[in-house]
């Protein structure tokens, strides 16, 4: 395992001025009537633990209990109660998981959430019960913000990361692919817009990124064959879990195996062990690469290390994140007098900046997401492992 320095484009530009509008005193769901007083902090953590993307999931909670560990189990200095919820593939599954941990367990927060989907079938839930809503993966943009919040991305900043250096790159045309819900459709269309906004050209005979159905898709052979009939020079394409690791192993195998391949999470997590040479080589855009040289990210990679064997991912670290973030605005609510979801909501408005594994960040004001650096990683040989080693900086977006 080894270290690259950090450069300066990883600070964070500064947080605008708009504050989030707060809600009455009157809270639902929150442990002890209204203030927890003594009681526990009690969270909800609803994530994939089955399904296509159980292993996103499965990392989306380790960060999270693995902060809580390295904390005593407390955060801002209160006992913590973690409920964890199975969010399957979806809606239909992750609904009745956050409608039972706020309405039955009235937990204070609501953190983890793979699915895009998944965020703007709870939205309701979350504006009725006046809770923080702590998303630690991916998510769409939303009309009400006052209680959302997220310490990953939002859903189309990869793609719009990554579109002008594939550009820049690729002497050609790019063939854009992904899977047909509401996350591929915020992955591609943020490199899509952007790469068309380059003066990219794509691949794809409509025009239109290619969309493949989810969950059901295994085989994706037709798929590359139809890419071969294009002049496409690369291809880029977002896919996670198991659907990330087919994609990978039969793209080698296929007739389009010689083109370059940039993606969006498809190498990260579990699945890069499953795929294999298979990943070799493959390109990928992220807000975080286990090889950052910071100090925060050496102590989290040696208690991941410690527990787990792999390296830490950025679902990891975006759960490890949220933990952090409630760490602090806890801390903050009950220095300024009673602890409820309303002054935790109101102390993360006022955070500033985190220092975290990533290099530092903040909360920007427009989308309640990350103002931070995105990363061009490629799977290389990191000793006897494969590893998404990081390249450069690409850009920093966010806010």
């Amino acid at each position: 395992m080894f270290f690259r320095a950090s450069s300066s484009r990883r600070r964070a530009r500064a947080l605008g001025a708009a504050a989030v509008a707060l809600g009455l005193a009157t809270v639902t769901g929150c442990s002890g009537g209204g203030d927890a007083g003594d009681g526990k902090l009690k969270v909800g953590l609803v994530a994939s633990l089955s399904g296509t993307y159980k292993p996103v999931g499965t990392e989306l909670r380790a960060g999270f209990e693995l902060y809580l560990e390295t904390h005593d189990n407390k955060l801002g200095g209160r006992e913590v109660e973690l409920i964890v919820a199975d969010e399957g593939d979806g809606p239909p599954t992750a609904v009745p998981a956050a409608t039972k941990l706020v309405k039955k367990d009235k937990v204070d927060v609501l953190t983890g959430f793979v699915s895009g989907g998944s965020v703007n079938a709870v939205l309701p839930l979350v504006e009725q019960a006046k809770i923080p809503f702590l998303g630690s993966n991916a998510r769409p943009p939303v009309k009400n913000l006052e209680y959302i919040w997220t310490t990953s991305f939002m859903s189309d900043e990869p793609g719009r990361a990554i579109a002008p250096y594939i550009k820049e790159k690729v002497d050609g045309p790019v063939y854009a692919i992904g899977p047909d819900y509401q996350g591929g459709y915020d992955e591609l269309r943020g490199f899509t817009d952007e790469f068309k906004r380059v003066k990219g050209k794509l691949a794809n005979p409509s025009g239109k990124t290619t969309w493949t159905p989810f969950p059901k898709t295994t085989n994706f052979m037709p798929y590359f064959a139809e890419i071969a009939k294009t002049d496409a020079k690369a291809v880029y394409c977002f896919y996670a879990g198991k659907a990330a690791i087919d994609f990978a192993k039969q793209y080698a195998q296929s007739d389009i195996a010689h083109l370059p391949l940039y993606t969006a999470f498809v190498t990260e997590g579990s699945v890069l062990q499953a795929q294999g040479d298979a990943a070799k080589d493959i390109y990928s855009v992220l807000n975080y690469s286990a090889d950052l040289d910071n100090d925060a990210n050496r102590k989290f990679v040696a208690d991941w290390t410690a527990k787990h064997d792999s390296q830490p991912t950025t679902y990891a670290m975006s759960s490890y994140d949220a933990a952090a973030v409630l760490d602090k605005a806890v801390a903050d609510a009950a220095k300024d007098g009673e602890v409820t979801p309303q002054t935790v909501n109101k102390a993360i408005d006022g955070l500033g900046q985190i220092d975290s594994p990533r290099g530092a960040w903040e909360f920007g004001a427009k989308e309640h997401a990350p103002v931070q650096t995105w990363y061009l990683r490629q799977v290389r040989k990191d000793g006897d492992q494969l590893a998404n080693v990081m390249v450069e900086d690409l850009a920093t977006l966010g806010g």
